[in-house]
């Protein structure tokens, strides 16, 4: 049965300095995930344009993440069953990101993403028919909430306490109960995930552990992209963008003094 089901995350700034934000936050979780065995290899980076979405970046990525593997999960499948292979068109203010995984055949994961200058409110920013608006499940996400999950402790390493927190360059902050009401500037992302994986047996469960995982990253991802604002903030794109090459450019020489390693040693 394919799930259905939009995140709405309110995030305490702009547009434009989200956009910003998001891509130094990717950057920077993918140094930290990325180890010889595990972590996210970029195997391509582009600008793109097409009918749909006009001007943006295409990326493909591969991402190995045995260790994250939930344990009836590696009961029943080998341990490269969660190496995923990832497309994305960022065309912001939208963007669309096609997962697959090659041992999943059949498994199929597509995040479309609408981000808009308002607080969370705004009822059918993906302009669903009535039929999937009846399939579709909407949760707000609170990035000031503590999570006590599963994936939220397999996933998250962040350790913000938004309550006391307060950004030096801007002066947002804290975040207390209810701060999404009354916040300036404000905006939201609205990540509409579509999952279907018809396995029997376990398809159900695998779907809903995915789910959740896809959560818990939503989560972990934007709380890094305020609490690193003292960081990114003043930046521009073509400054990430710099960022960006030197890093996927030390990432080929690494990989290169692997294959020579390997090589030596075979």
């Amino acid at each position: 049965m394919v799930q259905l089901k939009e995140f709405r995350i309110v995030m305490p700034m702009s547009l434009e300095e989200y956009q910003v934000s998001q891509m130094y936050m990717v950057m920077k979780m993918q140094q930290q995930s990325t180890n010889g065995a595990e972590g996210v290899q970029v195997l391509e980076n582009r600008p793109f344009q097409d009918e749909v979405f006009g001007k943006g970046q295409y990326t493909s990525k591969v991402y190995r993440l045995q260790s994250k593997a939930p344990a009836w999960l590696t009961s029943i499948a080998p341990t490269d069953a969660l190496v995923m292979q990832e497309e994305a068109w960022n065309a912001y203010p939208r963007c669309k990101t096609v997962i697959k995984c090659p041992y999943f055949t059949k498994f199929s994961l597509t995040i479309e993403t609408v981000h808009g200058a308002d607080n969370g409110t705004s009822e059918n920013v993906h302009g669903l028919n009535e039929e999937q608006l009846a399939a579709r499940q909407v949760e707000t996400v609170d990035i000031a909430s503590a999570e006590t999950d599963y994936w939220s402790y397999a996933i998250g390493s962040s350790n913000f306490d938004f309550s006391k927190f307060k950004s030096a360059k801007t002066s947002r902050g804290p975040l207390f109960d209810g701060w999404q009401e009354n916040c300036s500037p404000v905006m939201t992302a609205y990540k509409l995930v579509t999952i279907d994986a018809p396995y029997w047996g376990f398809g159900y469960r695998l779907e809903q552990a995915l789910l959740a995982g896809e959560r818990a990253l939503f989560i972990e991802s934007h709380r890094n992209c305020f609490g690193w604002i003292d960081e990114w903030f003043g930046m521009t794109m073509q400054q990430i963008r710099e960022l960006e090459e030197q890093e996927n450019q030390q990432a080929d020489s690494a990989d290169r003094c692997s294959g020579l390693r390997a090589k030596l040693l075979s």
